[in-house]
């Protein structure tokens, strides 16, 4: 499970660095969200934000950088387009973890199930001595 995310880190450690970087900024994550519906260009990018086109454009260097955009060419306009191969690296790598996870909370299931039946039985004894006059 984690050994699994853990050769997918070593495969790539510096797309995934790019790529984790890239997304911890929410703008640039907003910006990801926007080209999931479609390529679009920069002003179009940068309408929802209140800053300058160069700060908007700084951003998108950061997305390309990290592989997670690319700029196509349409006649006068250069759209960005998302790239997925770097988010299905990352959510791989996430993966293991996330596994590894849910077989830790399947073990603590498994131990307040027994605590709780072991409370119950405790319960139980308290109450069957109780009505053999046993006050303990």
């Amino acid at each position: 499970m984690v050994m699994h995310a853990i050769a997918a880190a070593t495969e790539g450690p510096a797309q995934l660095d790019a790529t984790f970087s890239a997304l911890a900024d929410p703008t640039r994550r907003a910006i990801l969200a926007r080209l999931a519906a479609g390529e679009a260009s920069v002003a179009e990018l940068g309408r929802p934000f209140e800053m300058s086109q160069p700060a908007v454009s700084k951003h998108l260097k950061v997305l390309e950088r990290a592989g997670l955009i690319s700029r196509g060419r349409d006649a006068q306009r250069r759209p960005r387009r998302l790239e997925a191969r770097p988010l299905a690296q990352a959510t791989e790598w996430l993966e293991g973890y996330r596994k590894f996870w849910e077989a830790q909370f399947v073990r603590l299931d498994a131990l307040l199930d027994e605590m709780k039946r072991a409370e119950r039985l405790q319960k139980r004894a308290r109450r069957g001595r109780r009505r053999k006059g046993d006050t303990r």
